[in-house]
């Protein structure tokens, strides 16, 4: 690796074309001076407009691929083109030219290009994305999000140790507590999926399970890591995200038909810009793609330059504190112990 992280990042990817990416990438290395440098991959004719100023002296390289991935494309499909800047970008991961990849794009698409082109780390039967959620003790991880529709109970087990050591190096967990997410705390609450891993989980070395845990735990300080299936578990980013907007949706319409909540909204100001940047999604808008052999972050398709930006600052952590090195390790001493 070299040594400071090369970030390889899918200029295409996004609702809103590469220019917002552009902005987003120099708010990261102005924010960021001498930590890493970023590689934009695309469409170049697309993308050396939006450089033509802020970006002198930046550490900011063009490579050009000609197609890019639509939304709605199949993953599988729309990975296997060679010439896609998703595809393109993966390669320059697995050729070593960059240490991390990140994409705003297709996440199906994504994560396909990622396993067919990086594979999975040694030990790892199914990468799973991860999502950070806000909670009462400073946020928890909850994974899988939406990489694997189906699961085994091995897998969740897998997903707990990802998820720790993610939660140790990342949010800076000396021990995260672990939850598996059920219908109720109770161990005779739950489906096959959830009997069938709880006492995997009980038995895994160096995991701090602590049982059962509802939706509402997420939230809560009650763990610092919710594992469950990435069905399941993409249903309760989706609507946490769309719970989120409607509450600032209902409340900025309130307030501006009351004068007196106007009034005491500039008097909390100072007390509301914390809270939003506690809940705000663009300050966590990166989710890893753990278990792959290599470091792939996907974001949320509407990303602005704000985004982007905490996004980078995400991934570059991630590559400085080798928290693959320390996921391998971590799988491969609880399967020597168990064996």
């Amino acid at each position: 690796m070299a040594s400071i992280p090369r970030i390889g990042i899918d200029a295409m990817g996004g609702d809103h074309g590469p220019g917002v990416v552009v902005q987003g990438v120099c708010l990261a290395l102005r924010e960021m001076p001498g930590r890493l440098s970023v590689t934009l991959i695309g469409d170049e004719t697309e993308i050396r407009p939006h450089m033509k100023r802020d970006v002198e002296g930046l550490p900011i390289e063009v490579v050009h691929a000609a197609g890019r991935i639509d939304m709605a494309e199949k993953a599988v499909a729309a990975a296997r083109r060679g010439s896609s800047s998703i595809s393109v970008m993966t390669q320059l991961h697995k050729q070593g030219k960059v240490d991390a990849i990140f994409s705003a794009g297709n996440t199906g698409a994504v994560v396909a290009s990622a396993l067919l082109g990086l594979g999975r780390l040694e030990a790892v039967s199914r990468p799973a994305l991860a999502a950070f959620f806000p909670s009462s003790g400073g946020g928890c991880v909850v994974l899988d999000v939406g990489a694997n529709a189906e699961c085994k109970p091995s897998y969740l087990v897998q997903f707990a140790h990802m998820g720790s050591v993610y939660a140790r190096y990342l949010l800076g967990r000396d021990n995260p507590r672990i939850g598996l997410l059920s219908i109720g705390e109770e161990d005779t609450k739950g489906n096959d999926l959830v009997f069938e891993s709880l006492p995997l989980l009980r038995r895994a070395n160096h995991l701090n399970f602590i049982g059962n845990v509802e939706g509402r735990d997420v939230f809560r300080d009650t763990c610092d890591v919710v594992v469950t299936d990435g069905f399941t578990g993409n249903v309760l980013l989706k609507t946490a995200e769309s719970v989120a907007a409607l509450l600032f949706q209902k409340i900025r319409s309130e307030v501006a038909g009351d004068p007196m909540a106007m009034l005491g909204t500039v008097l909390m100001k100072p007390a509301l810009r914390r809270v939003m940047r506690q809940i705000d999604w663009e300050e966590h808008a990166a989710a890893p793609l753990l278990g792959v052999n290599g470091v792939c972050f996907i974001g949320h398709g509407s990303s602005t330059s704000r985004a982007i930006r905490s996004a980078i600052r995400t991934v570059t952590t991630f590559v400085e504190k080798r928290v693959n090195e320390h996921i391998r390790e971590e799988i491969e001493a609880d399967r020597d112990t168990a064996a």
